[in-house]
């Protein structure tokens, strides 16, 4: 059963075997009780038992995992499909409906059931607890970039008018100070919407700052082993808590890795290389990963250069990538966040400090 999930309705489409027409149907989106229905008689019309295997799919996307877990729990086997890896027609335009997607899905679902693994992407599903434990580090995200956002547009409708200031704690008194290039104050209008941006800004503090202290009473206080990984990582100079309590919750806490290159991976930190015939030539990392800690990886690998002198990563790096220009140092820098990933994971696996590094007093 391939599912194409709409805002408004689901088509779904039943097939028994490649080669076979899909039987395609809609129902009403989320309407649990309709897909039930349709399942049965799905197997009624390809005259197959009621307790009879069914195995589904959907791309991942806006309907998140609790589809997933209910079809999980009625004993349906699902799997949650990455939509970039679904492999499409380039050599024309490409014709897109639900009903041609519902097909593509159920047709290779069958190839996927029949052992054809590399056909696509399958997400993996975290649990509830996983899942809710990652949403205070997301709003925190989401507050600071709207912070930014804020203060970027007080910039702007201040340089309309060619004046330039601060956006601290007395903003407010600035503005009331400020003076045009003929000597007026602000123009009415523009002060009082800059006061209001202002308020927002002052909002969203107290929101970070009342998250921030959620999230310092938190790793004091939780028990479980992702808690542990945390204080783990937290004990490594050069690793503060915004760092260990992302990289922990977004990567390490909710992946088993079996070697270094699925940590690489899924950062998308690895190298991509085109070679055909005598053409050889790199098209830089992958980026097709986690997007938030592969930031993040290469912030702290900078991190790591000042806190960890001595380490044998920031040796490597001083050897191969210290002499050059500021170019070569910033393509060392996402080598560097790579090894750096890796070590880390070690060291959270086995307990082994990574060689030359220094935890804190």
């Amino acid at each position: 059963m391939g599912l194409e999930l709409g805002s408004g309705q689901w088509r779904l489409g039943f097939t028994t075997g490649l080669g076979q027409k899909a039987r395609e149907r809609s129902i009403g989106a989320r309407d649990v009780t309709a897909l039930k229905r349709e399942i049965g008689r799905a197997k009624e019309r390809f005259h197959l038992a009621s307790s009879a295997r069914v195995v589904s799919c959907y791309e991942a996307g806006r309907d998140g995992f609790w589809l997933h877990r209910l079809l999980v729990e009625a004993g349906i086997d699902n799997v949650i499909v990455d939509s970039a890896s679904i492999e499409v027609n380039r050599r024309a335009k490409r014709v897109k409906t639900d009903a041609l997607d519902v097909r593509k899905l159920s047709a290779m679902l069958v190839r996927y059931d029949e052992g054809e693994r590399k056909v696509w992407s399958v997400v993996r599903v975290p649990t509830a607890d996983e899942e809710d434990n990652r949403h205070l580090h997301r709003e925190l995200e989401t507050l600071k970039a709207e912070r930014t956002r804020l203060t970027n547009r007080i910039h702007g409708l201040l340089a309309g008018q060619g004046v330039r200031v601060e956006v601290k704690k007395d903003l407010l008194e600035q503005l009331k100070a400020v003076r045009l290039y003929n000597g007026r104050p602000l123009p009415p209008a523009l002060h009082c919407r800059l006061v209001r941006e202002w308020a927002r800004i002052e909002l969203i503090d107290a929101q970070i700052r009342e998250l921030e202290a959620d999230r310092a009473e938190l790793v004091k206080e939780w028990e479980g082993p992702e808690a542990e990984k945390i204080r783990q990582l937290l004990q490594l100079r050069a690793i503060g808590i915004n760092s260990a309590w992302l990289f922990v919750l977004e990567f390490f806490a909710w992946r088993r890795f079996s070697n270094r290159r699925q940590v690489g991976s899924l950062a998308g930190l690895t190298p991509t290389p085109y070679q055909s015939g005598q053409m050889r030539r790199d098209q830089g990392i992958s980026k097709a990963g986690q997007k938030l800690v592969r930031h993040l990886a290469i912030e702290i690998a900078w991190g790591w250069l000042r806190f960890q002198p001595q380490s044998r990563l920031t040796l490597w790096y001083q050897e191969r990538f210290g002499g050059g220009g500021s170019r070569l140092r910033r393509i060392g820098i996402v080598a560097l966040a790579r090894k750096l990933l890796v070590a880390l994971w070690r060291y959270l696996e086995t307990g082994v400090v990574p060689e030359g590094a220094r935890l804190k007093a």
